[in-house]
């Protein structure tokens, strides 16, 4: 469930070139505060990916919600 959550939101990853040092940035607008800058957009997109992740973890850690992206919702739940 995790990795499809992940798989869908990097889906909405969108990327673009600096003009100022030809570097790319992306962000996933779904996912407020997700973005990477690297040399190339293999790197950015990595790095992304690590961002999100961090995203995720930082979230679940402090019980804030999380979106629901392509009708996947991903909820933290207590256990007794």
């Amino acid at each position: 469930m995790l990795s499809d959550y992940i798989q869908a939101a990097m889906r909405y990853a969108r990327y673009e070139i600096l003009p100022d040092d030809n570097s790319y940035y992306g962000e996933i607008s779904v996912c407020k505060g997700v973005y990477a800058n690297a040399r190339n957009l293999e790197d950015c997109r990595n790095e992304l990916l690590e961002v999100l992740e961090d995203w995720i973890l930082f979230r679940i850690h402090r019980n804030l919600e999380l979106p629901v992206i392509d009708e996947m919702e991903l909820a933290v739940r207590k256990v007794a």
